[in-house]
């Protein structure tokens, strides 16, 4: 399952593509028709390929994924105006076992100084590893609900988050005054 924000098409709730499959340079992945079927009942999913045509969110995913993993198929859901309890609902449904992979896309904050950018995204990493949802907000990452839905579900299954890393633009290849912050976990 991949899940990330709408960063361009407003949407209320959860969306799903209708397509069968997304392409990349490195080959086609195919959509998870099944385990859309399974979650396309809920009362805020709905079917939206608009949402999906212009989001870079899921797609910058996929050529690492396509490397990492022999072969898999795709759940792709992009959330827009949803509460992080309908996206806990959402990941609940299809995740069944250690085969199912569940990856969020998402950066952390956006075009602070480099110090300031430090200090609030190790706030957002300390709640992500507190699996504290309810202080995540549009402030610390733009697809904070997919990640809220995440601790939600991950503290029903008593998983915690480990860090794997945490960094800024200014820490690879940008300069300082404006930087974006990412990091990555895995749940256990």
């Amino acid at each position: 399952m991949l899940i990330g924000p709408a960063h361009y098409v407003p949407i209320r709730g959860i969306a799903l593509p209708t397509v069968d499959a997304f392409e990349t340079p490195l080959g086609r992945v195919s959509v998870d028709r099944d385990g859309l079927n399974e979650i396309t009942g809920l009362p805020f999913v709905s079917r939206n390929d608009a949402a999906h045509a212009p989001e870079h969110a899921l797609e910058v995913e996929l050529p690492f994924l396509q490397i990492v993993l022999p072969s898999f198929s795709l759940l792709p859901l992009v959330v827009g105006d949803a509460t992080a309890h309908e996206v806990a609902q959402v990941l609940a449904w299809p995740w069944s076992g250690p085969e199912t992979l569940l990856v969020i896309s998402s950066d952390l904050s956006h075009y602070h100084s480099y110090e300031t950018a430090r200090r609030l995204d190790a706030a957002t990493a300390a709640a992500i590893e507190n699996g504290d949802w309810a202080s995540l907000g549009p402030g610390q990452a733009c697809g904070y609900l997919p990640i809220a839905g995440l601790l939600i579900e991950s503290n029903h299954r008593n998983l915690k988050a480990r860090r794997l890393s945490l960094c800024n633009s200014g820490d690879t290849a940008g300069p300082r005054d404006q930087v974006v912050g990412y990091g990555a976990w895995m749940f256990g």
